[in-house]
């Protein structure tokens, strides 16, 4: 073996989840947040994590009003989701710009793409910083599915979305 940095060990280890952090802006409407790393923390009671730069407006957002749904987005946006990434929300509706469509969920102000293979609402229990980003835990209150949606992974270090098959 030979020594190699960070990024070039996630190219090795892709594919990677990816997802779409869901917020509430100020005016109500749908913030959207392309996030690379999510995972589960635990199935009872219901618990995940995931990281943000602690520059984004979404991170702002979900501290802010403690409300955050994250998406495992469908294979038909992925040209939205890697511009989700690179925009910020603070000043543009990202879905009205990438042409993302999106859906109520029940019990929630929040609303979520339509291609979406799995939606699961959050209340941030809490953060913390770690490096350069924030650490986001949060307790499950629902979990949506459709499995007709085929869920994108990060491949190539992040710098390209596809299926895993």
């Amino acid at each position: 073996m030979q020594k190699i940095s960070l990024p070039q060990a996630s190219r090795l280890t892709s594919p990677n989840p990816v997802s779409l952090v869901c917020t509430q802006k100020p005016d109500g409407s749908t913030n959207l947040a392309t996030v690379s790393w999510w995972t589960y923390l635990s199935y009872n009671p219901g618990m995940i994590a995931y990281a943000m730069a602690k520059t984004s407006y979404s991170g702002e957002r979900v501290r802010e009003n403690k409300k955050v749904i994250l998406t495992i987005p469908g294979a038909e946006i992925a040209g939205a989701v890697m511009g989700c990434g690179s925009t910020t929300g603070r000043d543009t509706d990202k879905a009205a710009k990438f042409g993302v469509e999106l859906a109520d969920v029940e019990g929630s102000e929040i609303k979520i793409p339509v291609h979406s293979c799995a939606a699961i609402v959050c209340r941030l229990q809490e953060y913390h910083e770690v490096g350069d980003h924030y650490l986001y835990i949060c307790n499950v209150e629902r979990v949506y599915g459709n499995e007709a949606e085929e869920a994108l992974f990060a491949w190539n270090g992040y710098a390209q979305l596809r299926p895993a098959r």
